[in-house]
């Protein structure tokens, strides 16, 4: 690393600090981390096998089931591995492009999930409010295209935010990133150059994906809910609406802490930085423990 004027030229190693000013009982901390992690493996895991092998659980939201645990594993082990070894290894070094590659995955993730909860909200609108149809529109067809769909545009929106930092910030102030993972905006403000577009490219993304999926959810369950107060017999209200809210409690998790950890990151100066990464670890930790 080359350093000029108190500032390093494009480093080639950052080092976490795990979780800012809680790094003394960071040991204990990564004890829960790792039961979650290890029982939302072996419960998506699970849920996996048995879909694959009980025949009668092929349907669209089994499938779409199979989508989100996927989703949830690859998760929750792109940070939690490396957060482990900090906590309990002090392995706290990763090379820059590590962490480029890491922030890749973790954000093209979530916003796999994101679109993932968006079929599984449109899958349960149909179901409903169409029930006849549902199983036309809700082909095997459909299904590959979504899967293929939501991993593509993840994918795809979340590359430029590596080569914005890649080739745009050359300068950084410290190679001390105060996160226990390579996260946009935490990598983003050690630059001491120009960070606008960076931080412009970054709402785009997250409004894009999330902005745009969690609009789409609350209409869909909002003509559900409609559809659902309509049925004349209560017992069938019940077994509609019944279907619904483990769906809304996956939702309303999984969008409110992201929602504020996107706007702390960039907006929340006042907030202690423990809380923060606190929130934003339980955010990639929580959902798949609990789905």
């Amino acid at each position: 690393m080359l350093r000029l004027n108190g500032s390093v030229f494009m480093p080639s190693v950052l080092t976490l600090i795990g979780i800012p000013g809680l790094e003394s009982v960071q040991c204990w901390i990564g004890i829960p981390f790792c039961v979650m992690y290890l029982m939302a493996v072996i419960g998506n895991t699970l849920i996996l096998v048995i879909i694959k092998y009980e025949n009668s659980l092929h349907s669209p939201m089994y499938i779409l089931l199979v989508m989100l645990g996927a989703t949830d594993i690859a998760l929750s082990t792109c940070i939690l591995l490396k957060m482990l070894g900090i906590f309990w290894f002090h392995l706290m070094e990763i090379s820059f492009e590590a962490c480029l590659l890491q922030m890749w995955l973790l954000h093209s993730f979530q916003g796999i999930e994101s679109g993932v909860l968006l079929a599984m909200a449109l899958d349960r609108y149909v179901a409903i409010c169409n029930p006849l149809r549902h199983a036309s529109i809700f082909s095997q067809k459909l299904l590959t295209h979504i899967g293929v769909g939501v991993t593509l545009r993840a994918a795809i929106l979340v590359a430029p935010c590596l080569v914005l930092i890649k080739y745009r910030l050359k300068f950084y102030r410290t190679t001390v990133v105060s996160h226990s993972y390579c996260e946009h905006m935490a990598i983003v403000k050690l630059a001491i150059e120009d960070i606008r577009i960076n931080k412009i490219y970054g709402l785009f993304v997250a409004f894009t994906i999330l902005g745009f999926d969690i609009i789409f959810i609350t209409l869909s369950y909002i003509q559900i809910f409609i559809t659902v107060f309509q049925l004349p017999q209560k017992e069938a209200r019940f077994k509609a609406f019944n279907t619904c809210i483990t769906h809304i409690c996956v939702f309303l998790q999984f969008y409110l802490l992201g929602f504020f950890s996107f706007f702390t990151h960039r907006f929340g100066s006042h907030i202690p930085p423990y809380v923060h990464i606190l929130l934003s670890n339980l955010y990639l930790l929580v959902p798949p423990f609990l789905n």
